[in-house]
């Protein structure tokens, strides 16, 4: 029987190719997709739609108070997503697009249902290669979260190991790109705007765009989603 994992999925590119590694690697994947007020949030319905084609063990979706979440250009209405950068910015700093301590929340919501399973199993897609340069998704803060597991839960006091698997921490989005095609994920269905349509299309110039487009045209693939447009 295959051990239990969860997975957390936000809709994107990397969510989706990390839940289809831990399907491949043996686990059952239950994918976690939390609705936070992000003005993307049809990635919450591409979510629901990747882990139905991807075969995830179950699919939960969780609702937190944006308004706890207040302090980025993800979720202020007010607040402008950047756009039109150029590549050697993106990740020269922390950019607007940043969401208070919001791995932070992610993970932990994603620790409460894994222990709930009997799970020590955290699957993240945080990349520190092509990314936006948030602290959350580096790999202190990943070891730092594993330590916290296991002093804050039943199950790590007497003696669970938690380990937060990050597959494609030192992936760029190229080689990203192309372990999704061999994985057989629905590349169409994912979203990595910032900014999106309401009816997902992707708008073409935040950072998440820019760096989406590069990996395709590392890897040399075409992308399915701009089909949609």
């Amino acid at each position: 029987m295959a051990a239990p994992a969860v997975v957390l999925l936000s809709g994107g590119l990397d969510s989706a190719t990390t839940l289809a590694l831990a399907l491949e690697g043996g686990f059952a994947g239950h994918a976690l997709t939390v609705r936070y007020g992000q003005r993307h949030a049809v990635e919450v319905e591409r979510a629901a739609r990747i882990a139905s084609a991807l075969g995830a063990a179950s699919h939960r979706i969780i609702d937190l108070d944006p308004r706890s979440l207040a302090g980025s250009a993800l979720t202020d209405a007010g607040a402008e997503v950047p756009k039109h950068r150029d590549e050697a910015a993106i990740g020269a700093g922390i950019p607007a697009t940043y969401v208070p301590a919001r791995n932070t929340l992610l993970l932990t919501l994603a620790l409460a249902w894994a222990e709930g399973l009997g799970s020590s199993d955290l699957f993240i897609g945080v990349n520190a290669v092509d990314y936006s340069g948030y602290p959350d998704c580096r790999p202190e803060f990943l070891r730092a979260f594993e330590a916290l597991a296991a002093c804050a839960t039943r199950a790590g006091v007497e003696g669970a190991r938690f380990r937060v698997h990050a597959p494609l921490l030192r992936s760029t989005k190229g080689e990203i790109v192309r372990e999704a095609v061999r994985l057989g994920v629905a590349l169409e269905l994912t979203l990595s705007c910032y900014d999106p349509a309401p009816d997902g299309r992707p708008c073409g110039a935040c950072d998440a765009c820019v760096l989406r487009a590069r990996g395709f045209r590392d890897a040399g693939i075409s992308d399915p989603a701009l089909d949609r447009r």
